[in-house]
């Protein structure tokens, strides 16, 4: 039985996600710690060139200030990193409570998991006021729970040729 416990991480990653999507993004804003905070308009100089356009909006320091352009990549860079970790947390919980499973089918149910879970999050957000729904924050969450695929995988060759250096 204590071997589910494994499963109260990714659970509470997903409530800790939901409860974050469903918050209206004025509560999440961090434009005015930056303000208050941090000086940061010595990046001026180095990212005012960057011009993009995301979701229908031009990201730039021009258009957003460059507290408002630092607070576009936090906010995106977060949904890489929460969905990443994700995956960990579904990857260890299938591995310890799921036995004679292969350890990449745990990879590929984590990640199908994870993905699935971002689009229901981002539908969902949706439905949060003054929030959107937008296709591109799931690609970024997927790429996210790609990245951490890819670290496992990584570990896993890693950990195959120091056992093979081994010598008994």
């Amino acid at each position: 039985m204590t071997k589910y416990y494994y499963w109260v991480l990714p659970i509470s990653w997903m409530c800790i996600i939901f409860f974050s999507s469903a918050t209206p993004y004025e509560k999440q804003d961090i434009k005015p710690f930056l303000n208050n905070m941090v000086d940061l308009s010595f990046l001026e100089s180095i990212v005012g060139w960057i011009s993009f356009t995301f979701n229908k909006s031009v990201i730039s320091v021009d258009t957003l200030g460059i507290n408002g352009f630092v607070e576009f990549f936090i906010r995106k860079g977060t949904h890489v990193t929460v969905y990443f970790l994700l995956v960990l947390f579904f990857y260890l919980a299938f591995r310890k409570t799921i036995e004679n499973t292969k350890r990449w089918h745990c990879l590929v149910y984590s990640y199908l998991l994870t993905v699935l879970y971002a689009v229901s999050d981002e539908m969902h957000q949706g439905l949060t006021p003054n929030r959107t729904a937008y296709i591109g924050d799931v690609g970024l969450d997927s790429l996210g729970a790609l990245l951490a695929v890819l670290v496992i995988a990584l570990c896993w060759r890693k950990n195959r040729r120091t056992d093979r250096n081994v010598k008994f």
